[in-house]
C-alpha cells in the first residue's frame, strides 16, 4: 500500500506538469509541441539531456551487464558523462544555429532541408523518419520492459500489467505537453535519480570496501576483475574505450537527444548547460556498482537484469526501497517519454510532410494528430514488448540507438562541417543502417564495434557518393526560415 501511495503522488505530479506545459504545446505554431517552443533554459535543458541519456539502460541494464561481465562496465559507463559534455560544448551550437536558420522542427526535417529539394527532399525526410521510427520503437520496447520489470516487483503485480500502467502514464503527460512536458518532468526526475544514486553508493560502501569487493569478485571469477577481452563491447581489451566516440555520437546525433539542442532559448550559453550536465553525468555513472555488489552477495541470479530489483528488495528498508524504486522508474520514464515523443513526431509531422506536402492543417488539427500519434505508438511499443523474445535490455537498447546513430552520423553530424548532397545523405543513412544492424544481429563483433563500423561506412558513403554526384545534384544552399516557408 505504501508503494501504491508513493506512485500515486508521483503520477499526480507528472500529470500536473503535463497540464502546466500544455499551454506551450497548444501555441499556434507546431514548434510548441515538437521543440517546446524553444523555451528551454540551461538548467532544465541539462536536466532533460542527462536524464534521457542515463535511464533504463543505466539503472536496470548496466547493473545487469556489470553483474554478468564485471568491472568492464564501470569503465564503459563512465565515458557517457564526458561524451555528453563534449557534444554540448562543441556541437550543440552548430546544430541549433543551422536548424534555426532553416526552421527545422525535427531531425528528419533538418536532414531534408540541409540536403534536398522538392520531391527528393521529402523522400529524404520520409526515409529518415522511417528509420527513426523502426529503431526507436526497438529501443522503446526495451525501456517499457525495464520499467515493467522494476514496477512489477515493486508493486507485486505482473510484468505486463506494470508495463501497461507505466506506458499509459507516460502517454498521458506526453500527449498533454509535448517536449515541454518531457523536459519539465525530466527535471523533477533527475533530482530523484541523483538522490537515489548518492544514497545507494553510501549504503554499498558502508557495507563493503572497494578492495574487499574486488577481492570477492576475483574469487568468483577472475574475468570479472581482469578480463581478457572487453566483452560485450568488443573482443579486444581496448574496445571499452570505443564507448567515448560512441557516446559522443549518441548525444550529438540521435534524434531524441539532438532534438533538445533545437529546443533551447536562442540566448542560452552552452558552456552553462555543460556546467550543470557534467556533475549530473559523473554521479549517475556510478550505478553499475550495484551489479558488482549483488554479484558478490547473490552470485547465482537467474537473470542478470534482475540485479537492481534484487538489490532493492533484499538490502534496503521497505520505505527507502520504495522511494529509490520510484526514482529509478523516473529515470526509465525520462527516456521512454523522449523516445515516444520523437517517434510520434516522426509519424505525425515528418511522414505527414513527406506524403502530404503542401496540405495545410490548422494548429488545432495538427496538435490533435501529434497527440493521437503519441497514444498509438506508446501502445504499439507495449504490444512489441509482450511479443518480443527474451533479450538483454542493454543489447536491445544498443541495437536501436547504435544503428540509428550509424544511420544519422553523415547527414546530421558530418554535414555540419562538410555539406554533401541528397544522394550522399541517402546512401549514408541506408549504409549505416544495414551495416550496423547486420553486425549487431548476425555477428559477435561486439556491442560497440558494430555501430561504430556502421558509422564509418555511413561517413565514407556520405563523402564518396556526394563527391561523385555533385555534378548531378549540387549542394543545397542553406535556406532561411523565410525561404523555407515560402517554398
Amino acid at each position: 500500500m505504501l508503494n501504491w501511495i508513493i506512485l500515486g503522488i508521483a503520477c499526480a505530479v507528472l500529470i500536473y506538469l503535463g497540464v502546466r506545459s500544455s499551454r506551450i504545446a497548444s501555441d499556434d505554431d507546431e514548434a510548441g509541441f515538437l521543440i517546446a517552443g524553444k523555451t528551454l533554459g540551461p538548467f532544465v535543458g541539462a536536466c532533460t539531456l542527462i536524464a534521457t541519456a542515463f535511464s533504463g539502460w543505466c539503472f536496470m541494464g548496466s547493473p545487469g551487464v556489470a553483474y554478468h561481465y564485471g568491472t568492464i562496465e564501470i569503465l564503459a559507463n563512465f565515458f557517457f558523462a564526458p561524451a555528453a559534455v563534449i557534444a554540448i560544448l562543441f556541437f550543440a551550437s552548430f546544430l541549433r544555429k543551422r536548424a534555426d536558420a532553416m526552421g527545422s522542427y525535427t531531425i528528419p526535417e533538418y536532414v531534408a532541408q540541409r540536403h534536398g529539394k522538392d520531391d527528393f527532399g521529402r523522400l529524404l525526410q520520409g526515409t529518415a523518419a522511417l528509420i527513426t521510427i523502426i529503431l526507436l520503437l526497438v529501443f522503446l520496447t526495451s525501456q517499457i520492459k525495464a520499467v515493467g520489470l522494476l514496477c512489477s516487483s515493486w508493486l507485486g503485480i505482473s510484468l505486463n500489467t506494470a508495463a501497461l500502467l507505466m506506458i499509459v502514464l507516460i502517454i498521458v503527460y506526453t500527449m498533454l505537453g509535448g517536449l515541454a512536458a518531457v523536459a519539465l518532468t525530466d527535471t523533477v526526475m533527475i533530482i530523484g535519480m541523483m538522490a537515489a544514486t548518492v544514497y545507494v553508493m553510501v549504503h554499498i560502501f558502508s557495507d563493503v570496501s572497494v578492495t574487499e569487493m574486488i577481492s570477492r569478485l576475483n574469487e568468483i571469477d577472475p574475468q570479472l576483475v581482469n578480463p581478457d577481452t572487453a566483452k560485450p563491447y568488443g573482443n579486444f581489451k581496448s574496445a571499452a574505450f570505443l564507448i567515448l566516440p560512441y557516446a559522443f555520437l549518441f548525444a550529438a546525433v540521435l534524434p531524441y537527444m539532438a532534438i533538445r539542442f533545437l529546443a533551447f532559448k536562442p540566448d542560452v550559453k552552452f558552456h552553462t548547460v555543460a556546467m550543470y550536465a557534467a556533475p549530473f553525468g559523473c554521479i549517475l555513472s556510478l550505478i553499475p556498482i550495484v551489479g558488482l555488489y549483488v554479484r558478490i552477495s547473490a552470485p547465482a541470479l537467474e537473470t542478470a537484469d534482475k540485479a537492481m530489483p534484487y538489490y532493492l528488495s533484499n538490502f534496503l528498508p521497505p520505505a527507502i526501497a520504495g522511494l529509490i524504486t520510484l526514482c529509478i522508474l523516473f529515470a526509465m520514464k525520462s527516456t521512454a517519454n523522449s523516445l515516444l515523443h520523437t517517434v510520434s513526431s516522426a509519424v505525425s509531422y515528418d511522414l505527414r510532410n513527406a506524403f502530404y506536402h503542401g496540405k495545410k492543417f490548422s494548429p488545432k488539427k495538427a496538435l490533435a494528430i501529434n497527440r493521437i500519434a503519441v497514444a498509438v505508438l506508446g501502445l504499439t511499443g507495449f504490444m512489441m514488448m509482450i511479443f518480443a523474445p527474451p533479450f538483454f535490455l542493454s543489447w536491445l537498447g544498443i541495437l536501436g540507438t547504435g544503428t540509428l546513430l550509424a544511420s544519422m552520423i553523415g547527414p546530421v553530424f558530418i554535414s555540419t562541417f562538410w555539406q554533401g548532397n541528397g544522394y550522399g545523405a541517402m546512401a549514408s543513412m541506408l549504409g549505416g543502417f544495414f551495416v550496423s544492424g547486420s553486425m549487431l544481429l548476425f555477428s559477435d563483433a561486439g556491442w560497440v564495434v558494430g555501430p561504430l563500423t556502421g558509422s564509418l561506412v555511413g561517413v565514407t558513403l556520405y563523402f564518396v557518393v556526394s563527391s561523385v554526384t555533385f555534378g548531378i545534384q549540387p549542394r543545397t544552399q542553406l535556406k532561411t526560415v523565410k525561404a523555407v516557408k515560402a517554398a
